[in-house]
């Protein structure tokens, strides 16, 4: 019964831990990242998560015929220069901020609806200290054509 007890007492302190994790993550997102997208409108979609070194993520988005848009990568300063790459349905690259000074945003236009996967990469850090995680968030803002 013990056992339990601690099992249970363990897996609620766990989920508040990444209830809080969660709410800095939108936090950050909001104020360090969301303002990146002016003068794009934001789509709306948050999609962010608590990342470690070493961690890579794929996220996938559809984008439609002949529209503007800006895709903006933001991470918590401690992780790095992340890098963010996008890729077509057949896995060729269309872009690397690795090949663009490790930016965080990607203006583009697209020719035809298509989905792509937006890849973000978390470099490993080779200081030998504890592994460092923090926010990193995809967003995406289209300009209004009117």
């Amino acid at each position: 019964m013990k056992t339990a007890n601690t099992f249970i007492l363990l897996l609620g302190f766990l989920i508040g831990i990444n209830s809080i994790a969660t709410a800095q993550c939108k936090t950050f997102t909001k104020n360090d990242c969301k303002p990146r997208l002016d003068p794009y409108i934001y789509n709306g979609q948050l999609n962010s998560a608590v990342l470690n070194e070493g961690d890579i993520a794929e996220l996938m988005l559809t984008f439609y015929s002949n529209q503007d848009y800006r895709i903006v990568v933001c991470a918590a300063p401690e992780l790095g220069k992340i890098v963010f790459r996008l890729v077509d349905e057949k896995g060729q690259e269309l872009f690397t901020s690795k090949d663009h000074d490790f930016t965080e945003i990607w203006d583009f236009r697209t020719k035809s609806t298509q989905q792509l996967v937006v890849e973000v990469s978390v470099p490993e850090s080779n200081s030998g200290e504890l592994i460092k995680s923090g926010c990193v968030s995809i967003l995406v803002g289209f300009l209004d054509k009117q």
